[in-house]
């Protein structure tokens, strides 16, 4: 590797932010007022991924409870890809592909939220949680790569990345959260700030 393929794969990311940016700001607005709407009626987040996306699920968690530029009201969201022991009891009771389906049955109700990454769009334990969300009443949004995946036919809403490569998913992935985010932050600031 030389300076000129570092270089490269800089580019590259930023010319597919800047597009899918384009591309999907209206879909990410749209998901920010879904997800306000959940907090709004008294609902909660639960996000899922597997290995870059469980880590960007925990991540985005994160930021929803705490916060991302500005602290303002808490909000209610959960990773279901950090309890190590609720992980491998499902995963060794029942199998793999329902880590997350069963915590969302848990945990998710009528007016939730599903947040559901993966990069393939086609984990089976990412679908089989989308699935268990949608019987629940419980509104999708999932994160995949390219567009067209089995994941994008059970959202409300998806926000894809046009391109075959995980590593640039992922970082545009993370672009997304990080805009959605902000723009609930923005608003619960604005709300704050108004009374």
């Amino acid at each position: 590797m030389d300076t000129k393929t570092v270089e490269t794969v800089f580019i590259e990311s930023a010319r597919l932010i800047e597009r899918c940016g384009a591309q999907y700001a209206e879909d990410l607005l749209a998901a920010g007022r879904d997800t306000i709407g959940c907090f709004e009626r008294g609902g909660k987040v639960l996000i899922c991924g597997n290995g870059g996306s469980a880590a960007e699920a925990q991540h985005f968690a994160a930021e929803l409870v705490n916060k991302l530029c500005v602290y303002r009201r808490a909000l209610p969201a959960l990773s279901l890809a950090t309890d190590t022991a609720t992980l491998t009891s499902i995963g060794n009771d029942i199998d793999f592909d329902h880590v997350f389906a069963r915590q969302v049955e848990a945990l998710g109700r009528a007016g939730d939220m599903l947040w559901a990454l993966s990069t393939s769009g086609r984990s089976p334990n990412i679908i089989k949680a989308c699935e268990t969300a949608k019987t629940l009443g419980m509104t999708i949004l999932c994160f995949t790569g390219m567009p067209g995946s089995p994941l994008e036919a059970l959202a409300d809403r998806t926000l894809a990345v046009p391109h075959a490569d995980t590593a640039r998913v992922q970082e545009v992935h993370l672009c997304y959260g990080h805009q959605l985010c902000l723009h609930i932050e923005r608003h619960y600031l604005e709300q704050a700030n108004a009374r």
